[in-house]
């Protein structure tokens, strides 16, 4: 399995689409910047058939630290989280 980071995935959809590199680059950093912003305000983001990225508030809970084996507490918060749509999950099996 080899491991596909943004300059990859831009190269790929340049060599499918025959558009600019530039203007590749433009849509991903605005897709990022959108559901970042989208999730930021608590929105939730699907793309249908693809998956849902939304926010998750998790409980503040107690754990251990694995070097001194002290208890502490931690805090409750917010997370982003992903749920692969079902042609997504079909297409990975």
């Amino acid at each position: 399995m080899k491991n596909v980071n943004k300059d990859t995935l831009v190269h790929s959809i340049v060599d499918k689409t025959e558009l600019a590199k530039k203007d590749v680059e433009a849509v991903i950093e605005a897709m990022i910047d959108t559901v970042t912003r989208e999730l930021s305000q608590g929105n939730k983001v699907t793309l249908t058939g693809f998956g849902t990225f939304k926010v998750s508030d998790r409980k503040a809970r107690e754990g251990i630290n694995p070097q001194t084996k002290a208890k502490i507490m931690i805090p409750a918060m917010t997370v982003p989280k992903f749920t692969a749509g079902k042609t997504l999950k079909e297409a990975v099996k």
